[in-house]
Parts: C-alpha cells; sequence; structure tokens
C-alpha cells in the first residue's frame, strides 16, 4: 500500500551574531529589534577564519523552485498549492539551492553561516553545510549557530532552504557568508550503524522528491525522515544498505527524498548530535515511538496522528525489485555515510549484487545507479564488459557479496586491497 510522505521543512533560521532568529519569534538579540514582516536583517561584525560569500547567482538543474531576482536569492512557485512547489502532502511552499563546494586553504572542522536576508512573517530560510573528508560528506548541518565535524574537512559546500506558507510571502536571501574554522572536534561517528526499522512504499510516481528528483516509475531511492542525509540531485553522497530481516535480499539505495512522517528525525544518530527526540534511545524513530508506545501523544512533529511506525519510505523499484516486498516490512538498514573504508560509486544500475564473482552466481540483491557501495576487498572472476571498463575484478561488499567492477564509475576513501 502506498503511504503519503511528509516533506514540510525546517523551522525558519535566520542569522545575527551566530544566534539563530525566526521569522515568528522575533526577539531584539544584539542590539537588532524586532523586524516587521520584509524587513531586512543586519549581519554582525564577522568572526575569525577563512571567509567567503556562498555563490547565489547561479540556478541549475540540482536546484529546487527557486530564482534569481535583483533583489536576491527567493522561491520561484510561492503557492504551497503549486505542483513544482511542494509533496502532495506538504503544508508549506519549499525550495532550496546547492552551491559549488569550496576547496578550503586549511582543513577545518567548523563552519558558521550568516544570512543577509528579508524573511516575512510566516517564511523561513535556512543555511546548511557538508564537508569532505577522507571517507566522504559530511552529514548536512545546520550552519548558523556553528556546524562542528567529527574530523577535518577539505571541502565545504553549502545549501539554502527556504519556505512559504499558503499566503505566497518568501524570503529574499541578498548573501550568505561562511566562516570555516578549527575547534575541538566531537567524539568520531560509530562506523556503520545499522537499525531494524519499519519501511514503507513510496509510490507517487511523477510527484518530485526533495531534492528535485521526479519519481520515475519502478525507481530506486529512499527516503528517510531528516534533511541531514539527503543527497544532492543525480548523487549518492548519502547512501544506505536496506535488507530484508532474513538477509536473503538487499539494495543499496541513495538517499533522495524527505520523509515519512518526520522531517528533522535523524534517529540513527546519538542523542548529542540528533536533531529533535533527545530523549529516545538511538536507532528508534520518533514515528515508531508515537505508534507504538504512545509517544509524544502518538503524533508526530505536525502533530499528526501516526498511522504506522514507519522510519523509511523505500521507491518502487527498491521495494518490489530490490527486496522483492509486497507489502510493508520491517527492514535493517545500514546508513552508510557513518561507516569507514573504500567506497565504490555504482555508475550503471541497478547493478546486480551476486553470492560470487561471476554472473553465473545466485542474484542477492541490487545496488541502484548512484549508490556508494563498501568495497572490502577484491577477487579475480569472470570477465565482464561494461560502461567503464572491461574486467576480471570483482568487488566483495561489507556483507561479503559481489559486484563486478566494470560498472564502478571512481573509488574514493582509500585503496582496496586483495582479498
Amino acid at each position: 500500500m502506498t503511504r503519503p510522505r511528509c516533506r514540510i521543512p525546517s523551522a525558519a533560521l535566520v542569522a545575527t551574531s551566530a544566534l539563530l532568529l525566526t521569522a515568528a519569534l522575533l526577539p531584539t538579540v544584539g542590539g537588532v529589534a524586532d523586524a516587521a514582516p520584509h524587513s531586512p536583517l543586519v549581519l554582525a561584525a564577522a568572526p575569525s577564519g577563512e571567509q567567503w560569500h556562498a555563490d547565489l547567482s547561479v540556478v541549475d538543474r540540482d536546484d529546487v523552485n527557486v530564482r534569481r531576482t535583483a533583489a536576491g536569492l527567493r522561491l520561484r512557485e510561492t503557492r504551497a498549492s503549486g505542483h513544482r512547489a511542494r509533496s502532495p502532502h506538504s503544508a508549506v511552499a519549499e525550495g532550496m539551492l546547492l552551491t559549488s563546494s569550496r576547496t578550503l586553504a586549511r582543513p577545518a572542522t567548523r563552519v558558521r553561516a550568516e544570512i543577509d536576508a528579508s524573511v516575512p512573517t510566516g517564511a523561513t530560510v535556512e543555511a546548511q553545510v557538508r564537508g569532505w573528508r577522507t571517507l566522504g560528506w559530511t552529514e548536512w548541518q545546520t550552519a548558523t549557530a556553528g556546524a562542528v565535524f567529527d574530523r577535518s574537512v577539505t571541502r565545504v559546500q553549502t545549501r539554502v532552504v527556504l519556505t512559504a506558507t499558503n499566503d505566497g510571502a518568501t524570503a529574499t536571501v541578498r548573501g550568505v557568508r561562511l566562516t570555516a574554522d578549527a575547534t575541538t572536534a566531537v567524539s568520531a561517528a560509530t562506523p556503520g550503524r545499522t537499525y531494524r526499522v519499519y519501511a514503507t512504499r513510496v509510490g507517487l510516481v511523477g510527484e518530485v522528491t526533495a531534492n528535485g528528483r521526479t519519481v520515475q516509475p519502478r525507481d530506486h531511492f529512499v527516503a528517510l525522515p531528516s534533511r541531514r542525509g539527503l543527497s544532492p540531485l543525480n548523487t549518492g553522497d548519502y547512501t544506505v544498505r536496506v535488507c530484508t530481516t532474513n538477509g536473503a535480499r538487499c539494495e543499496y539505495a541513495p538517499v533522495w527524498d524527505v520523509g515519512p512522517w518526520n522531517t528533522r528525525d535523524d534517529y540513527w544518530n546519538p542523542s548529542s548530535v540528533r536533531e529533535n527526540w533527545k530523549d529516545l534511545p538511538q536507532g528508534r524513530p520518533e514515528a515508531q515511538a508515537a505508534y507504538q508506545s504512545g509517544y509524544n501523544g502518538g503524533r508526530d512533529q505536525f502533530g499528526r496522528t501516526v498511522l504506522n511506525p514507519a522510519g523509511i519510505d523505500l521507491a518502487d523499484g527498491t521495494f518490489w525489485d530490490g527486496l522483492q516486498l509486497t507489502t510493508n516490512a520491517w527492514v535493517d538498514v545500514a546508513y552508510l555515510w557513518t561507516g569507514g573504508g573504500p567506497r565504490g560509486v555504482v555508475g550503471g544500475g541497478p547493478l546486480n549484487i551476486r553470492s560470487g564473482a561471476g554472473t553465473s552466481y545466485a542474484v542477492r540483491g541490487l545496488a541502484a545507479r548512484l549508490a556508494h557501495v563498501p568495497i572490502q576487498c577484491y577477487v579475480t572472476g569472470q570477465s565482464v564488459a561494461g560502461p567503464y571498463r572491461t574486467t576480471t575484478r570483482w568487488n566483495r561488499l561489507a556483507t561479503g557479496q559481489y559486484v563486478s567492477h566494470a560498472y564502478i564509475s571512481s573509488v574514493y576513501g582509500g585503496s582496496v586491497p586483495v582479498c
């Protein structure tokens, strides 16, 4: 059964003196008085560290429902009822600009953002960043109060998220200034977190995901209830491995949408990092706690009665073809960006995952195109001609299954040893 998803975006974020403000609550902070609708926000003095301004002038295919005007960056379609402005179950219009990444002059562990914007009542604007380190991209973090990474990063990418309520009022963003510096790092994440959660089917063919993809028939991706693990359009920077509970079938799939139920529930993170619901055990989605034990009055973050315990949504191809499910079910999910070791990028797919190094071995699941798969080592097997090379190399994944290297476009995060 297809279960609707919710992608209502996050609360307002605007920056002065690296403090978090909302357009709805507008207190006087650091000498900045209450702002009437459409009044500008004044930036504080620049902090020390490497500084740059996000390029808001380029709007292209990896951006969603935003446009550049003479006044600044705004939502393109501001009515929540607009088809391209939201998911069919969202209460607000939303848009997102993804900037090019910046290579830092020296490694950093903290990035702060200051936003120069006019924000009418009900509208929101938020600056989020992620950092590149040896193992790949970190999760997206809100940068207004300072995003701190668990290890040094050498590149930083910024995205600006805007929302508007149904009256059509939209923020106008004139600039975003970033500062990167070093601070005490937080504890390193436990690698390879895996939790058993309830999965529902996405459906919604023809609708638009949170990263701007139009959902295709038999599509291969997943949705998680937090933007912290949302991949930009046409990337698999954040990939999960989702398996049936008996381990018979698995799929590696990129995270391309936000849902189900909540949008700020990164339940795979420890409470020190988790954005909301910090009193819940790590690995327990809020929707599951609400449904099973009446947590939060049995409601999600938007006050809706939770009708199932879903912690992940699976696109139709992942649901039917990858896992061969026929109904909603419990699954085991590994959040692969929390792990370590070399990663291979699947350039052509969905790619068969096999029990051995040849096409005669049983198929144990799929790796979606653009998914990032953890490579343990490689062996010599059957020669395969693929889109990137003809090779006898087969990569053994962390689960002990194999994929042909002929379909792997690149490998990062370290060298791959011989098994």
